[in-house]
């Protein structure tokens, strides 16, 4: 109909004139015009099935771009040959619909139209969801840009379900998707499976836009990750619209601090200003071992039989000696479940505890939702990277000490080799490796570092450095408390069979959760400028805040004892730094001979590749123990893009 036709172009005039004002393009992407030679990659059938009408992005070739807006509406005028055809179509689709499929190409998780705008256009005038279409899909070439990684990881999403519509910004969002159902991205999902997950994503979706989400930069996959990691999944199919929409209010600060990412704040130094205010200072209240500060730490297993919790435990105790009673420090052991976890929570809230440490990044879920069950309840979850506005954030600045133990390592391989035992590969721990391997070649330039996991399935790596003759050795950093051994930090292993310690990096969880706490019973825990509330924090502490060191041997030169405290000065006064400058992996150059900086914060965070005198691989998590799997799922290291040093096999 006429009337229909000129108010499609009454809205594409609307459209033109918004896009104009925002300073975007106000017609149809192309495929032709950002990838020319697209006809030249690998390309896949997939076949007809229906597709979101949301995630049509273009038209293929340039000649049609101007006929539609951005969104599809029609442009050009009722009385044109255009216009009649799209009338037309309107008025088939009135009268018994457009059943035809559109050709479309689909590159990165989007489609563009080959044949069938006019379709799309009538369609998503009537408020059409979907369209049935013949899809044929664009390969990119592999390379380590992001996108082109959490493209591949939807390919693996999309052969166990067969389902478009959700898109992440991030590798590693679609292995926790599926683990969030009980499935994975190897083996084919069961249709109940997957009718699960198409109906909980239709219900957040339409509440998440009713309260405004489709202004957000983040995609609606995004917000529905960020929704399951507070609300358990089940929820989406026990609550009406509306009770979904509360809930998503509820964390609507942390929707924000999702979309603005790149702004969290990483606190690398203690806040030693101490800036408080009158306010603060009359609402602050005024602890006493009558009335202690109540602090929760909640423990996976128990602390004597892992060498991570036995650091956290020394830690809760010093917390409780440096107060004296002014804080009383409690820990809940054996929280390896959600049940357990969700139990934990509401016993330290019955017990008014009001800082709640949990030491493991698969804690950070049941954190988030504890954080809007108990509002007063300040939460910090020991990780790096999962980065929330509702729960903040702790680790160490391990790679610092690394540095330190891999100069001392080299100074006494006389045979330039060194073995290096790493655990998991968490984001993180590859940063710790590789400026161990920086540092030991800035002593030795022809040194080898052969690298082992201990985290492995049937791990074998004692045995294997002892097979290779490896003499200096880089083992745990910590201790057992049920399984004492002299084998940690750098050590040499002599003729005669005993053990020449060399150092221990060390840390120092005490002073991480005594400068933390610190802050609370000051009164400055939200006294940090230009911080906004719905902004992530991670506290990242380094050598400058003691909360790492390194222990010398009494044994060990003065020479090496001196070269180590040279080596902590200039990196506590910023003058060193492991991953300044040239840096070469196993596969390429990372920064070249002219580069005069530092790699960022995220870059050391997520690093995926190991320097170039590493012997070894990063292992996939298939390889690793299963109780690893939660933790890596979360915060584990994702595949470096050529795939040439991730072990498979």
């Amino acid at each position: 109909m006429r009337e229909d036709y000129v108010k499609a172009k009454k809205q594409a005039d609307k459209a033109l004139r918004k896009a104009a004002g925002e300073g975007r393009y106000p017609y149809l992407t192309s495929l032709d015009s950002f990838l020319p030679n697209y006809m030249t990659l690998a390309k896949v059938p997939v076949g007809i099935m229906d597709i979101p009408i949301s995630m049509i992005a273009g038209t293929v070739t340039e000649g049609r771009q101007n006929a539609f807006t951005w969104n599809f509406l029609p442009t050009l005028r009722y009385f044109t040959e255009f216009g009649q055809k799209w009338s037309r179509l309107y008025d088939a689709q009135q009268s018994e619909g457009i059943h035809d499929p559109i050709k479309c190409f689909e590159y990165l998780n989007r489609f563009y139209v080959l044949e069938g705008n006019k379709r799309v256009s009538v369609l998503t005038y009537c408020g059409a969801k979907s369209i049935s279409a013949d899809i044929t899909r664009i390969l990119p070439a592999k390379s380590d840009d992001r996108d082109i990684q959490v493209y591949y990881e939807f390919l693996d999403y999309f052969k166990v379900t067969r389902l478009y519509g959700i898109v992440f910004s991030k590798p590693g969002c679609y292995a926790r998707l599926a683990a969030l159902y009980g499935q994975d991205l190897s083996t084919p999902w069961p249709v109940e499976a997957v009718e699960d997950l198409r109906s909980d994503f239709n219900r957040f979706s339409a509440s998440y836009e009713e309260k405004g989400g489709d202004n957000l930069r983040i995609s609606p996959g995004d917000a529905f990750l960020i929704y399951l990691s507070f609300y358990h999944r089940e929820s989406l199919q026990e609550d009406n619209a509306s009770e979904i929409g509360k809930k998503i209010a509820l964390i609507w600060n942390e929707l924000l601090s999702a979309e603005n990412e790149e702004s969290a704040a990483l606190l690398e130094t203690p806040d030693t200003t101490k800036k408080g205010n009158l306010l603060t200072s009359i609402f602050t209240p005024s602890w006493t071992k009558e009335h202690p500060l109540r602090v929760a730490f909640l423990y996976s297993r128990d602390p004597k039989t892992s060498r991570w919790l036995y650091g956290h435990e020394l830690g809760r105790n010093e917390l409780n000696q440096t107060y004296e009673g002014v804080v009383d420090a409690i820990s809940f052991d054996n929280c390896n479940t959600e049940e357990k976890l969700d139990a934990a929570f509401a016993a330290a809230a019955a017990d008014q505890d009001e800082v709640v440490f949990t030491t493991s990044p698969d804690m950070m879920d049941a954190s988030k939702r504890a954080a809007i069950k108990y509002p007063h309840m300040k939460i910090l979850n020991c990780s790096i990277d999962l980065m929330s506005s509702a729960v903040r954030t702790y680790y160490p600045k391990m790679y610092e000490a690394k540095l330190i133990m891999g100069a001392l390592a080299a100074s006494y391989a006389d045979d330039h080799r060194i073995g290096y035992v790493a655990d998991y590969p968490l984001n993180g721990n590859i940063a710790n490796i590789n400026a161990f391997a920086i540092g030991a070649a800035m002593i030795d330039p022809d040194v080898k570092i052969t690298l082992k996991w201990s985290g492995l399935k049937n791990s074998r790596w004692e045995a294997e450095l002892a097979e290779e003759s490896l003499k200096v050795i880089s083992g745990p950093d910590l201790i057992r408390p049920d399984e004492a051994s002299r084998k940690y930090g750098v050590y040499k292993l002599l003729p005669d069979g005993t053990i020449f310690n060399i150092a221990a990096p060390i840390w120092n969880w005490g002073q991480f959760y005594v400068q933390i706490v610190d802050t609370v019973l000051d009164g400055s825990w939200n006294n940090r400028e230009n911080i906004s509330k719905e902004q992530a924090i991670n506290y990242w502490f380094g050598f400058s805040s003691g909360a790492i060191s390194v222990i010398l041997s009494q044994n060990i030169s003065y020479y090496s004892r001196k070269m180590a405290y040279l080596f902590q000065d200039s990196i506590r006064n910023g003058s060193l730094d492991p991953f300044w400058g040239e840096l070469h992996s196993q596969t390429g150059t990372i920064s070249d001979a002219q580069g005069n900086t530092c790699l960022t914060n995220d870059q050391i965070i997520h690093m995926n590749w190991l320097n170039d005198n590493i012997i070894g691989s990063i292992p996939d998590m298939s390889l690793l123990t299963d109780s690893i799997h939660p933790t890596m799922q979360r915060s584990g290291v994702q595949s470096a893009a050529t795939g040439e040093n991730i072990e498979k096999h």
